[in-house]
């Protein structure tokens, strides 16, 4: 969407010291001014000077602005966008203008974990941290509604709240959240599907893809996505106990895969040893028995009970 803001540039005219010392001579001239004309004229040529002078230097005051680093200020005539100023300092302008305080600086928000299905139809709990900030001025001003608060500093500056931006923010992000924990599964069912992305084993991938979506969904705001992570990950309480024991079954199931894996590895090291060495000669039937004993003894949970056979195989 394309962006009507432009950057208003301050020149020597809008020097905020300049014009603090014309105010300081148009007070001189109103205190002089208004003596010398209740002593020569009348008292009521001396009070209407007094008048005019006061009213403009009340005028020349309004027009003051600072700005402070990462701040600006968005100037409107009478409903007119004239320009949004960024420099920072202290300056003077037209004293008819509107002016708007906006911070451009990094904000940070901890969105809380909400119960949404993945795609499988899972439930699960999901929660995102998102660092925002406003880049496009006349779009954040009015593109969107905002109930912003005016609050008054000890200091006695007043300072625009963004508390509505937040608000936008907030729902915004729910939304996005919702869609991108919709398009992945919590986590591969079986290891078909291990090259699937999930959402747990996603990463950069997930977060990525967040991000995308905040973006399309803020920029009518002028909002910039600075960093957005997924920060808690977790089925839903009705589920949870059923899925941990999916996955403890899963766990168990990978580790007896690799025992036996080992424990053949060990039993073919140890018959080729037998062979190649000649330690004994083995015929099928007792490389069977041998066999059979080694992958119980390796494979058992417990440790196994030596037995000392007597007799021969073939009683």
């Amino acid at each position: 969407m394309e962006t009507k803001e432009f950057t208003r540039k301050m020149t020597g005219a809008n020097n905020g010291f300049l014009h603090l010392l014309v105010n300081v001579i148009l007070l001189g001239i109103t205190i002089a001014g208004s003596i010398l004309l209740t002593q020569n004229c009348s008292d009521g040529a001396g009070a209407t000077f007094c008048c005019i002078m006061c009213v403009v230097y009340c005028l020349q005051c309004v027009g003051f602005m600072t700005i402070q680093p990462n701040q600006s200020r968005v100037l409107t005539f009478f409903g007119k966008y004239r320009g949004t100023v960024t420099e920072n300092g202290f300056f003077w302008v037209n004293p008819f203008y509107a002016k708007r305080r906006l911070s451009l600086r990094a904000r940070n928000m901890d969105v809380a974990p909400i119960k949404v299905n993945d795609k499988n139809g899972n439930p699960i709990m999901i929660g995102l941290v998102l660092v925002w900030k406003i880049k496009d001025t006349y779009k954040a001003c009015f593109d969107i509604e905002v109930d912003s608060t005016v609050v008054t500093q000890k200091d006695g500056t007043k300072v625009t709240t963004l508390k509505g931006y937040d608000n936008f923010v907030n729902v915004q992000s729910d939304a996005a959240l919702r869609k991108v924990a919709g398009l992945y599964a919590y986590d591969n069912i079986d290891n078909r599907q291990s090259e699937e992305i999930t959402l747990r084993s996603g990463g950069e991938e997930i977060n990525d893809r967040l991000e995308e979506e905040l973006r399309s969904r803020l920029s009518i705001a002028g909002i910039e996505i600075v960093e957005a992570r997924i920060n808690y990950l977790a089925y839903a309480a009705e589920i949870a106990s059923v899925m941990l024991r999916r996955q403890q079954a899963d766990a168990i199931i990978s580790a007896r895969e690799k025992i036996v894996e080992g424990a053949v590895s060990m039993v073919d090291l140890a018959l080729k040893k037998i062979s190649d060495e000649n330690i004994v000669n083995l015929d099928e039937e007792r490389k069977a028995a041998m066999v059979s004993n080694l992958l119980v003894v390796l494979c058992a949970d417990e440790s196994a009970s030596p037995v000392i056979n007597t007799g021969s195989l073939y009683n």
